[in-house]
């Protein structure tokens, strides 16, 4: 009975995934005139593994990434749940329908992992695995089950690199629990999958340690090959070359009889298997390949009995099940209207109950009972949240020089001292540069996590080291390889924590600022997830100056600013990082909806993550600073480091390193230029959301929003020049000159640096104390401001 039901929900979700994808096609009224898509074919291929893997093998505490052109069976399927409303179906990949591929964020049904950058729904999965890992070996998380993280893909999916880099990373931390269901249709957009890709494929899981299952043949070619002359049809099988087979699949069962007959000939058995068999039943024979044959991948998922990471490798037709199974051409292809119309009658669906979920099924009622006890969906949605962590006082200051990126430093090896929930769910991780971004101390007092115990091999030699490199359960930083994509993915797994295991982490992983780049795709992914993490990028800018342009990071500002759900700090002194991050452990955590904080017009009451840009340039601090309107303007962007007066003829903004360049510009230009101002900018990114917020505020007819670099510069007089500086992109803060109307001249760095010190690459690009002076005589009348003096 309960393959009879599985084959039942197979057609249905074949069906209503299809007519959706065929209503926002060709029925629902076009608006741009563009073909709207959804991929027919592709979905057709994964309904048979998606309907065995839900509707039999999952498990509540299972999660899933959903190839991204399967997502069409993925809706369908929750629609038959009764999860998701019709209106929704009828718009979708329409503006508030369901989306095109599965999003946590914006669709209504319940999607584990968002996926649509192709390959990095895969690699989350064994990221996630490591993650449960982690939290299960927790005293605090030893009672969440242990859950398969199981990412469902595409064949062509295994040309992306990710996917390589992250198997070398489970393999370095024992993945377990992680299965990967590959799509094998031999077919991608622009051609057919190479001749013998299964053996590589299997030659690189096995080495690294994943079993591998190839499941080619369907129920019907089994019993096929025990007849008489069913040998000798499976040799031709194996031996047929893909692009034949679906071209064969495509012309239909009378095709089929014509080229076995050709290349068999009369064989006696052989020949009686196939004149056995009308044109409809042989083509259902060869097109029974395993993936595509329900009754044999539920089969083959239950006899699984291990934690191992396994591959299944599942052979199916692209497009099966449908007229246009097998074209060349099927990826991004349609079934026109006459094809929707014939298979409609094959379907046996009545017009006018194309919607209905039980249109064809011959017992409602039995088949409603049955979808009432499947154990994945009986728990009901499996969204998790964990308790908020009080963030403990974060306090350091320093008269002494120090760098943003030792501050930091310090700031968690004060927290690893304590005992605090923060301290007690903070993991850390970085692509094998821990030690120089500042995270030794920490690593030092919680250690390496690793599944197992192993010991300090210098430590016991008693060999002096200032690294204390101890793994056990306990350790609270994973160590990854030197590839940044897997740097965030694993911080994309760890921001979900609370949602996919029902506890709290707080991520904090560290780069090479300017590698922020080698990982920007992964970055962009974890964020439209809504996984929340801080990221360190350090050392930033050019103060890496002897490593050159390779090391020295110029447009990771505009990344910061421009990346959402992300907010962007580049804090100059170690009282401001203080302030942020205590800010920073609480923004993480939030969760909340509703209208903006009409001081910042910022949503801040939503989180999200954040990015901080450090450097390891040691500059000289401020002194204690304790005010309020300090610290709110640390957290909101910026503060006036020296007011303007009333007269005030120049405004020198800055964000970041170049803090004593400009203090010491503004000492040199005082003389000659009336009540001159500093803007001190610690997040050019927040500074300019909450001017935009602003600005559809009062759109929108909220005459008196206010932004806080509005309120900021409304002291100014409109007359007055102003000169932004930051080491890195001078559009950075260019932009604030459009707030006022103030002329300005935006100093950073456009290009590519070299070897050096940090003064002979600041005076290269023109944002040492000497430039800025100089920009400013280049911009005002009458005496001049000499560029040395007693501060410079």
């Amino acid at each position: 009975m309960t393959q009879s039901h599985l084959r039942t929900i197979e057609q249905r979700l074949l069906w209503l995934s299809h007519w959706m994808i065929h209503h926002a096609n060709h029925i629902r009224p076009k608006v741009d005139g563009i073909k709207v898509g959804g991929h027919q074919a592709s979905s057709a291929s994964m309904v048979s593994m998606m309907t065995a893997l839900y509707f039999s093998a999952l498990r509540p505490e299972d999660r899933v990434a959903v190839k991204p052109h399967a997502s069409p069976i993925f809706h369908a399927m929750h629609y038959l749940m009764g999860n998701m409303p019709r209106e929704k179906m009828e718009n979708f990949r329409g503006f508030g329908g369901v989306q095109s591929y599965p999003s946590r964020t914006k669709d209504v049904d319940d999607v584990d992992f968002s996926t649509g950058s192709v390959g990095l729904g895969v690699a989350i999965t064994s990221f996630a695995s490591i993650i449960q890992d982690y939290v299960t070996a927790k005293t605090w998380g030893a009672d969440v089950p242990k859950g398969r993280m199981i990412a469902l893909m595409g064949d062509a999916e295994l040309d992306e690199g990710n996917v390589y880099e992250c198997l070398q990373e489970g393999w370095k931390h024992d993945l377990r629990n992680t299965w990967w269901i590959i799509d094998y249709n031999r077919q991608s957009l622009d051609g057919v999958v190479r001749e013998g890709l299964w053996e590589r494929v299997e030659k690189i899981f096995d080495a690294f340690g994943w079993d591998v299952v190839r499941v080619k043949y369907g129920a019907l070619q089994r019993a096929a090959f025990l007849e008489p002359g069913g040998e000798t049809l499976q040799q031709w099988i194996d031996a047929c070359p893909n692009d034949l087979y679906s071209a064969l699949t495509y012309q239909g069962g009378a095709v089929w009889r014509e080229r076995l007959m050709e290349d068999l000939g009369d064989q006696g058995d052989v020949s009686a298997l196939i004149d056995g068999r009308d044109d409809t039943e042989l083509a259902a024979l060869m097109e029974n390949l395993g993936g595509n044959c329900v009754e044999t991948m539920a089969e083959t998922f239950a006899s699984i009995d291990h934690d191992r990471p396994t591959c299944f490798l599942a052979y199916t037709i692209k497009g099966w099940g449908t007229p246009i199974a097998g074209h060349k051409d099927n990826h991004g292809g349609l079934m026109t209207k006459a094809q929707m119309g014939e298979w409609q009658q094959h379907m046996g669906v009545p017009e006018g109950q194309e919607w209905e979920p039980m249109a064809t099924v011959a017992d409602p009622e039995a088949l409603t009972r049955f979808l009432g006890e499947v154990p994945f969906f009986a728990a009901g949605p499996r969204r998790f949240n964990d308790a908020h962590l009080q963030v403990p006082k974060i306090g350091l200051q320093s008269d002494r020089e120090i760098s943003t990126q030792m501050a930091f430093g310090k700031i968690l090896d004060d927290l690893a001292k304590g005992s605090s929930d923060i301290a007690q769910r903070i993991v850390t991780m970085s692509p094998d540069v821990t030690g120089t971004t500042g995270l030794g101390p920490w690593v030092n007092r919680r250690g390496l996590f690793a599944r197992t115990e192993q010991p300090d091999m210098f430590k016991e030699r008693k060999i002096p080291s200032t690294a204390k490199w101890e793994f056990s359960p306990e350790g609270q930083h994973v160590e990854l390889g030197i590839a940044e994509m897997n740097l965030f993915l694993a911080l994309g797994a760890a921001g979900l924590s609370h949602s996919l295991f029902g506890k709290r982490l707080i991520p904090v992983g560290t780069v090479y600022d300017p590698f922020v780049n080698r990982g920007l795709d992964a970055l962009n992914y974890a964020c439209y997830q809504d996984a929340r993490f801080m990221i360190v990028g350090t050392p930033s800018g050019v103060t890496l100056a002897p490593e050159g342009g390779a090391h020295q990071s110029v447009g990771t500002p505009l990344i910061g600013m421009s990346q959402d759900g992300l907010a962007a700090f580049e804090p100059a002194f170690v009282d401001e990082l203080a302030v942020i991050m205590e800010w920073a452990f609480d923004y993480l955590q939030k969760d909340g909806s509703g209208d903006p904080d009409e001081r910042t017009w910022l949503r801040d009451e939503t989180g999200g993550s954040v990015y901080l840009r450090l450097t390891t340039n040691p500059i000289e601090q401020p002194g204690t600073r304790n005010d309020d309107a300090f610290r709110q303007g640390a957290i909101d962007g910026a503060y006036w480091l020296r007011p303007p007066g009333p007269n005030c003829e120049v405004i020198l903004a800055y964000q970041g390193a170049v803090a004593p360049d400009v203090i010491r510009a503004a000492g040199l230009i005082g003389a000659a230029r009336r009540d001159v101002g500093v803007l001190a900018v610690t997040s050019a990114d927040r500074l300019n959301a909450g001017w935009t917020a602003a600005q559809r505020a009062r759109a929108h007819g909220q005459r008196d929003a206010i932004s806080h670099i509005e309120r900021l510069l409304a002291m100014v007089s409109r007359d007055a020049k102003m000169i932004t500086v930051i080491d890195g992109h001078p559009a950075t803060l260019a932009w604030m000159g459009a707030v006022v109307g103030h002329e300005t001249v935006p100093l950073g760095v456009e290009h590519f640096g070299q070897t050096g010190t940090i003064g002979d690459l600041y005076r290269h690009f023109g944002i040492d104390t000497a430039s800025i002076v100089e920009k400013v005589n280049g911009l005002t009348f009458g005496a001049k401001v000499p560029v040395h003096g007693p501060l410079g």
